[in-house]
């Protein structure tokens, strides 16, 4: 199985905390779509012989693009590969994008799944991330997704700013909770380099985020939706069971997955290719016929760093019987030799074969996995 990501990259407003690739500007919004649609039909051999497991349009906004613009580039991918019967296509929207109008015309369309970007459900939270959509479209265009018949839902929020008191972001959790929401994906604010808001704490016209709140109300996260049913499968992600993102998942377990657009990755299972970050950059190379990419060649090293740093975030965990199968009994001893601080305080455990975080050491993860990594030097 493989996976296809599309990067649309338009959004109607910039997000003060956005690092993502994206343009306010649609001026040349046809162009990019041909030149999506031509780096498709440049790629299409690189899933030969794999059937489609998963579609996923991200950005940016890509509901931002006109129905048509969007079931322009699903007849291309439609035309060049096997897709599933069953696969999941998802659209990434936001909640003043789904009107009743946009939903219908979507249903037509193969998607069958929505990520939408809530954040929250606090209209001076939504005005101070600088959120195109108010706390009633919220709601709204969650409940009306439903009626439409998308059962299949993912709903982004945000926590640890500073507006966000302990009370109000139960009240969020809960608000998904009672929306029947079955996916839920959750991230602590971080503060990127050149966005609005880093520029504002650097004014001190904002406070900085504060680490100890962020700490406190991703426990509270993970207290209150494993309690109403959900499972933790993945540091920031939740779902009811059997209700994981295919696309997403995939990506953890190293499916190859081909990535399209401007500022797009790519994998083929052995190596990565990374699109230019430059919508001009990547119109005037797709229009010569050349691949607007960038191939990272993975060493052995990569690859073993990349699977701790992936598998440890999720549910399934680290498995010592891959690592020793794939990477050979050395990276599996150095491991276990590396993981013993962490399970002496309780950061990890071992079972069955199997390393995991436990909810204190989810705290840490970014730093227990960079504490198993291996230098190319390191193995046998």
């Amino acid at each position: 199985m493989a996976g296809i990501y599309i990067h649309i990259p338009f959004c109607k407003k910039a997000c003060t905390y956005c690092d993502f690739h994206f343009t306010t500007s649609t001026k040349y919004l046809n162009e990019m779509v041909e030149a999506i649609c031509m780096e498709i039909v440049m790629k299409k051999d690189r899933l030969a012989n794999q059937q489609v497991e998963s579609i996923y349009f991200g950005g940016g906004t890509p509901t931002t693009l006109p129905s048509a613009a969007l079931q322009k580039i699903l007849a291309t991918i439609e035309r060049l590969f096997s897709i599933s019967s069953n696969a999941e296509i998802t659209v990434e929207a936001n909640p003043d994008d789904l009107t009743a109008q946009k939903i219908t015309e979507l249903r037509k369309l193969p998607f069958n799944r929505f990520s939408i970007g809530t954040q929250s459900f606090f209209n001076e939270d939504l005005i101070w991330m600088n959120r195109a959509h108010n706390a009633q479209e919220a709601t709204d265009c969650i409940k009306r997704s439903q009626d439409a018949g998308f059962e299949k839902l993912t709903i982004d929020l945000i926590y640890g700013y500073p507006l966000l008191s302990d009370d109000k972001w139960k009240h969020n959790i809960q608000t998904a909770i009672e929306l029947e929401v079955p996916h839920i994906s959750a991230y602590s604010l971080t503060v990127e380099p050149r966005t609005a808001l880093a520029h504002a704490i650097e004014k001190g016209k904002q406070p900085m985020v504060n680490d100890d709140q962020s700490a406190e109300q991703f426990l509270m996260l993970v207290d209150i939706l494993t309690h109403n049913g959900f499972e933790h499968y993945e540091i920031s992600n939740y779902s009811l069971p059997g209700k994981y993102a295919v696309h997403n998942t995939n990506y953890w377990k190293g499916v190859p997955y081909l990535g399209i657009g401007p500022s797009a990755h790519g994998f083929d299972g052995t190596d990565r290719y990374i699109n230019v970050a430059n919508n001009a950059k990547y119109l005037e190379s797709i229009g010569k016929k050349q691949l607007p990419e960038t191939i990272e060649q993975l060493s052995n090293a990569d690859k073993f760093n990349e699977y701790v740093m992936t598998s440890l975030r999720t549910m399934w965990g680290i498995s010592l019987e891959k690592v020793s199968a794939e990477f050979g009994n050395r990276p599996k001893e150095l491991i276990l030799r590396n993981i013993k601080p962490y399970l002496s305080d309780e950061k990890v455990y071992i079972d069955n074969h199997n390393i995991y975080l436990s909810n204190k050491g989810k705290l840490f993860a970014d730093g227990i996995a960079a504490a198993l990594f291996l230098e190319e030097d390191e193995w046998d």
